[in-house]
């Protein structure tokens, strides 16, 4: 009875207490729902006022916006009526302009039109005066024509030949005395020019031989140059390819070759194993490889230093080496190297007189046998070598041309070519430059001659230029056109088969009359 009371006690508090809860609730919400209210009103009102101002400020925008365009408006109205006015005010002076130009226009048209019609009347006067000068000039031709018996033709041919006779007679008069004139200043002022270069160039010359002497400390040494078996004399001789002569000349060993570079290069490796003390196979090719280099060393100085005394500035190196070079070749017994030089003088100091450019003769000169520093190991003769050479480091066309004219293979197209020949002849023939004797120098023309004169149909035969050239008459009834080419090739082959002489020799058959003039 108890349990029940109490279960209806509590089921009798939890619906109070649900029934106070939704009252609370309800109240609350009814709260909650009077302040939204209350709330909502106060924002609508706030929005209201908001409202309101901003209308307020747009409509006080609005004025000053209105009022700040009619201000420009204003302003670009007053800038564009000034601008309108400035124009008119331009326009108006352009147009005043043209009106005083158009006039200035008339003014000119009226007097060109004067002088035109003034011209006209002097064209038209002239005209009837031209006709009346070709009619008094027809009458006086006729009249001309009648008295003289010659028609005007007749008469033309007639004055023109005996004026070709005269002028002809007198034109050859007068060129035979100039060339005579200009033939004996020409020939004055060539000995004048060639003596001053002769003078001027004086230079010492060594002649050169086929061997080389060197001195022993004592004839002990010759045993040991020799070897045991001959060993170190064969290592030698085969390493510089010259040729030991150990004789009985006391205390010195003779070298001979007629390379002089390898004597050269045999001569410092013997002195070199002399000093040394040591000589054996080894040692003999380590001092050859030393004088191999000194003598390099030697013919790069020596090139350097003839470039040097005669001014001849800019070469290429391996051209400035091909000169050391010509140190160690000879010609007749004159050194190349001093004879190019002395060439390479004369020919500037000979420039000089003439006007022509110094420095290109002096090159021309010092050049111009730089063949023969290789026409030992190329095949070819030394001017064909030397016009090579100066062609692959750039020489000038001038050059080349002096090079292959030297000895009269081509024509010379300068005067520094010119130079160059006079040059090389003047070097070549002073007394004591090269070894020839003057006996056998005329002994060699002679028998260069006597060979010509062996064939028949030759009238005669010269040997010029030292021998250089051989030029034949040929007389033209025995030999024609066609046999002209055998003959020259039959005398070649003889002179090549009977004589000994150096480079080469032009033979030259002359079959027709030659009328020989110089154009200037």
């Amino acid at each position: 009875m108890f349990r029940l009371d109490l279960w209806l006690q509590i089921i009798i508090f939890a619906f109070i207490f649900i029934i106070g809860c939704g009252i609370s609730a309800l109240i609350g919400f009814n709260i909650r729902k009077k302040i939204a209210e209350s709330t909502i009103g106060s924002a609508e009102k706030e929005a209201d006022n908001i409202l309101i101002e901003a209308k307020k400020t747009a409509e006080a925008r609005k004025k000053e916006i209105l009022l700040e365009a009619k201000e420009a408006s204003l302003k670009l109205q007053n800038e564009t009526d000034k601008d309108i006015k400035e124009r008119k005010n331009e326009l108006q002076k352009l147009e005043k302009r043209l009106l005083q130009k158009e006039e200035n226009l008339d003014k000119k048209t009226e007097a060109i039109e004067k002088k035109e019609a003034l011209y006209a009347a002097k064209t038209e006067a002239l005209e009837a005066k031209r006709a009346e000068v070709d009619s008094l000039y027809k009458k006086q031709h006729d009249e001309l024509e009648r008295i003289s018996g010659y028609t005007s033709e007749q008469a033309k041919e007639y004055l023109l030949c005996a004026v070709k006779n005269e002028i002809k007679h007198e034109t050859a008069v007068m060129i035979k005395d100039l060339e005579a004139k200009a033939k004996q200043d020409a020939d004055k002022r060539a000995k004048e020019i060639i003596a001053c270069a002769i003078q001027r160039c004086a230079v010492d010359h060594v002649t050169e031989t086929t061997v080389s002497v060197v001195p022993l400390p004592n004839d002990e040494m010759k045993g040991r140059i020799i070897g045991r078996e001959g060993r170190n004399i064969r290592t030698l001789e085969s390493l510089t390819g010259v040729d030991l002569i150990i004789d009985d000349t006391p205390e010195a060993v003779i070298l001979s070759g007629f390379n002089a570079m390898k004597r050269e290069i045999a001569r410092i490796a013997l002195e070199k194993l002399i000093i040394d003390g040591r000589v054996h196979p080894a040692r003999i090719e380590e001092m050859v490889d030393k004088a191999k280099k000194e003598v390099e060393n030697m013919i790069k100085e020596e090139g350097e230093s003839a470039s040097f005394e005669t001014g001849v500035h800019g070469l290429h190196p391996e051209l400035i080496r091909l000169l050391g070079k010509m140190k160690f070749r000879t010609s007749y017994g004159q050194n190349v190297l001093r004879h190019s030089i002395e060439v390479s003088h004369l020919c500037g100091i000979m420039a000089g007189e003439l006007g022509v450019d110094v420095t290109l003769a002096k090159r021309a000169g010092l050049l111009h046998d730089i063949g023969k520093s290789v026409d030992h190991d190329i095949e070819g003769s030394h001017i064909e070598l030397g016009v090579m050479l100066c062609r692959k480091y750039r020489e000038s066309d001038i050059i080349i041309n002096a090079v292959e004219a030297h000895h009269g293979d081509v024509e010379p197209n300068s005067i520094i070519a010119v130079l160059v020949q006079a040059a090389d002849a003047i070097s070549a023939a002073r007394p004591g430059a090269r070894r020839e004797t003057l006996e056998s120098y005329i002994k060699r023309l002679q028998s260069l001659e006597n060979i010509a004169d062996s064939f028949k149909g030759v009238e005669k035969s010269f040997a010029i230029q030292a021998g250089r050239e051989l030029r034949i008459m040929i007389i033209p009834d025995i030999v024609n056109d066609d046999e002209l080419t055998l003959l020259a090739h039959e005398i070649s082959n003889k002179i090549e088969n009977e004589l000994e002489y150096p480079g080469q020799i032009k033979v030259n058959l002359i079959r027709e009359t030659r009328a020989v003039d110089y154009a200037k």
